[in-house]
């Protein structure tokens, strides 16, 4: 915890950022995995889906994994780090 400490508050758009950039990138990775031990066509067989080409399964399967690697950066972000400090000074009269 003494790393957070040092780094400090980190703005929210700095956050994203790095939340959609990394999950872009292990979402292409993942892809790529997923569809050199897999053939989209073959998937058929197994799920009932409507009948898509190839390019179109490609293009579902990486925007699937971008949804979850996104959902697990943005889970790691909200939690490790915290909000921005809060002022109480202000409006306290006592």
């Amino acid at each position: 915890m003494q790393v957070l400490e040092q780094i400090g508050y980190i703005p929210a758009p700095q956050r994203y950022i790095a939340i959609l950039w990394l999950s872009f990138l292990m979402a292409g990775l993942a892809t790529t995995l997923f569809f050199t031990a897999i053939d989209p066509m073959e998937l058929g067989f197994c799920v009932d889906f409507p009948q898509v080409s190839r390019t179109a399964a490609y293009t579902i399967g990486f925007f699937l994994f971008w949804m979850l690697t996104c959902s697990s950066s943005l889970l790691t972000i909200w939690f490790l780090y915290p909000r921005p400090p809060v002022d109480t000074s202000v409006g306290n009269n006592h």
